[in-house]
């Protein structure tokens, strides 16, 4: 099974701020297009609530 990965409209190639996230077998994969071997693998649940949390402001202090 192919995996698909996809990116947010807002990268762009020229930039270098390029994430890929993709679903596979029941995970959600994450990547940086630079490094497309190193890959995160976690669950549906647990990204959610990361993204909650980032739109909650928990991680600003590390921007």
């Amino acid at each position: 099974m192919e995996i698909k990965w996809r990116k947010s409209s807002k990268s762009t190639d020229s930039d270098g701020n390029c994430l890929e996230v993709a679903a596979h077998r029941g995970e959600i994969l994450i990547r940086e297009s630079d490094y497309p071997n190193d890959v995160i693998r976690t669950t549906p649940a647990k990204l959610r609530a990361f993204i909650e949390g980032a739109a909650a402001g928990e991680f600003d202090d590390l921007i």
